[in-house]
């Protein structure tokens, strides 16, 4: 399968420059959610922008700190997804800098959960989740990345979603194809999602728009976010 376009093209708008959009330093109506299709448009120049800015970002750290960040990373999950016994744990293969924990999906298996690997089908659908451990046969996929040959799919009980930028509400900037959050909202019951990322890729905010759906949760090498608590009388502490 082959499919030409680049992880951003669902962001894409035609003729325009793409420097961070400022609106909200500005317009003091400016909250988050566009309010019309100009601001839409201004929205998506700058998700394109801080896209390629934090992607830059962390491919420019040192790949042996990037390693010790992604161990880190590993030993928050166990804390978070707790005995991955009986469960199903999708993960993802390293793109572009990620968090590369491929190890980890070695011990996840090890302890007896099974894992899976996220595949596209095809452009503006949902993904599809395979069952992969190391040394089954891979095939390639969307932009080259490795995805299993012949696993068999499954609903994971666990999602762990890899991000480009998160902000403090748990929402995530992926690369813009728009699959995660569309898979997500196609689920019968929704998995615990896990955001993982490097703590540089934290930003004020991504600028929502109403088809991002909040992680569950987001760990970094630094610290896990987590969602804000709540008080008795209802508000958020």
């Amino acid at each position: 399968m082959t499919m030409p376009e680049k992880p951003d093209d669902d962001d894409r708008t035609d003729g325009y420059a793409s420097p961070p959009c400022l609106m909200h330093e500005t317009d003091p109506a400016w909250r988050g959610e566009a309010a019309d299709e100009s601001d839409r448009v201004r929205v998506l120049r700058w998700r394109k922008a801080e896209r390629q800015r934090l992607i830059a970002a962390r491919l420019a750290v040192d790949a042996g700190l990037r390693r010790a960040h992604a161990a880190a990373i590993a030993d928050r999950l166990d804390t978070v997804i707790g005995d991955p016994g009986g469960k199903t744990v999708s993960v993802y293969w390293p793109f572009r800098g990620e968090p590369d924990l491929r190890a980890w999906m070695e011990r996840v298996a090890e302890r007896g959960g099974r894992c899976a690997l996220p595949v596209v089908v095809k452009k503006a659908a949902p993904l599809v989740f395979r069952t992969w451990r190391r040394g089954e046969p891979l095939g390639r996929g969307v932009w080259d990345i490795p995805i299993p040959a012949d696993g068999c799919e499954v609903v994971p009980d666990v999602v762990v979603s890899p991000l480009v930028g998160f902000d403090r509400g748990l929402r995530r900037l992926g690369y813009g194809g728009g699959f995660y959050d569309r898979t997500l909202a196609g689920l019968d019951a929704r998995p615990l999602v896990v955001g993982v990322g490097y703590a540089l890729a934290e930003i004020p905010t991504i600028y929502p728009q109403p088809h991002d759906i909040p992680m569950s949760v987001i760990v970094t090498e630094e610290e896990t976010v987590r969602p804000p608590r709540e008080t008795p009388g209802g508000t958020a502490a």
